[in-house]
């Protein structure tokens, strides 16, 4: 199993953790809401699973220009 991080904005790989080892409480995945955990996590057939967060260039990008946040797909 793999979980894969990348950026929900421009889609860019931001790291890969490969072990069955880890749990949810050690990477955070407890705290979230059911709701956030449909909207940033996501598990495919083969047992992968995909997160999705912000990485520094548009979270920058995002500060900067903060009208941004009202487009659906602004960093693209």
């Amino acid at each position: 199993m793999a979980i894969n991080y990348i950026c929900r904005h421009c889609r860019t790989p931001l790291g890969s953790i490969d072990s069955d080892q880890v749990t949810d409480a050690q990477l955070g995945f407890h705290s979230l809401t059911a709701a956030e955990r449909r909207d940033i996590i996501a598990y495919d057939l083969s047992g992968d699973i995909t997160v999705k967060v912000i990485c520094d260039y548009c979270r920058e990008a995002l500060e900067q220009h903060p009208e941004l946040n009202l487009v659906a797909s602004p960093l693209q």
